[in-house]
């Protein structure tokens, strides 16, 4: 438990140190984010706010995952998959980021190109689990466990896809991702510590402290967005470690504000398709609440409020989980 407080600590010092001169340099060269035509009038005004804060987020949790693993003696092969894993993310995202700013527009990687970078860099984590733990292909809810066979490797490739993308969609407004990921991520740490994973913990620790760190450059009015470099890789990472500890399952309350987002976009494409009604003003869901006259603000603080219930379920059932009452 201490190395994992010793992570989140180094996570967050080392984010607020790197912030600084990283935003200053991004000013300089003038790389400011596009937005979209489709967003709300409201964020026009944010057009020009200097991105790829999602840079100086993963080099700080890096750093201090590695010199906490050091310290701890925890480094093995596991935790060197789940860094690695999480690097190549943030490279994909980077090259989204990239071609927006290189075509000063908001359209980077086609989706089609994205969601086969993100299915590739899954199956590393997916073959690793699958040859190195005697229950791989096993799913489990509660005390309940079933083996998948072949059918595993598609569910932990939809796990750690599906993650990276709905942290994306959540990524919207200032500081929403990264107050509600936060929370996610302290979730994990804790679960990963207590059942066999103390050095996927000390990553997950590391994380949470980077973005809480990054509250301070990217609140509202926000200094600076960690775009697709950020929420690709951490989106990626959450869905990584849920299939590296083996709790999939608890993924739906850890990550309950950005199933929420996904299912909010895909309901009103369902819907807009088949009656032509669309079920919110705008989507994802937070969108809507704009829309409806709500602050930045207040939605990040209620998102943030709702992730954090959503977090201590996913804990009491992990509880429930070890002491065999679920």
């Amino acid at each position: 438990m201490i190395m994992i407080t010793v992570a989140f600590l180094l996570g967050m010092i080392l984010c607020l140190l790197f912030g600084v001169p990283y935003i200053s340099f991004l000013k300089k060269k003038m790389i400011g984010q596009y937005v979209k035509d489709v967003a709300p009038e409201a964020h026009q005004k944010k057009e020009g706010t200097p991105t790829t804060g999602g840079v100086f987020i993963i080099i700080a949790a890096v750093m201090a995952s590695i010199i906490a693993l050091l310290l701890a003696q925890r480094f093995s092969e596991e935790v060197f998959i789940v860094l690695i894993t999480f690097l190549f993310y943030a490279f994909a995202g980077f090259q989204d980021d990239f071609l927006k700013l290189k075509g000063k527009h908001n359209d980077g990687l086609s989706a089609r190109g994205k969601l086969l970078r993100q299915i590739a860099i899954a199956l590393l984590p997916t073959a690793f689990v699958m040859m190195t733990n005697p229950d791989g292909t096993y799913f489990s809810i509660g005390s309940l466990s079933f083996d998948l066979r072949w059918l595993y490797p598609v569910l932990s490739v939809f796990v750690i896809t599906g993650a990276s993308n709905a942290y994306n969609l959540t990524d919207g407004l200032d500081g929403l991702a990264s107050s509600t990921g936060v929370f996610a991520f302290i979730a994990c740490a804790l679960i990963l510590l207590l059942n066999g994973h103390p050095g996927a913990g000390i990553i997950a620790a590391s994380v949470a402290g980077a973005l809480f760190g990054f509250l301070k450059y990217n609140k509202p009015k926000a200094e600076v967005f960690m775009g697709d470099t950020g929420s690709l890789a951490i989106g990626g990472l959450l869905g990584t470690l849920a299939v590296i500890g083996k709790f999939e399952f608890l993924l739906i309350f850890i990550g309950g504000i950005f199933v929420i987002e996904t299912l909010s976009v895909i309901l009103q494409v369902i819907s807009f398709k088949t009656t032509g009604k669309r079920i919110f003003k705008m989507s994802p869901i937070h969108h809507h609440f704009e829309l409806c006259g709500w602050s930045e603000k207040r939605i990040v603080i209620t998102f943030a409020l709702v992730s954090a219930l959503f977090n201590a379920f996913a804990l009491w059932l992990f509880y429930l989980t070890q002491k065999g009452l679920f």
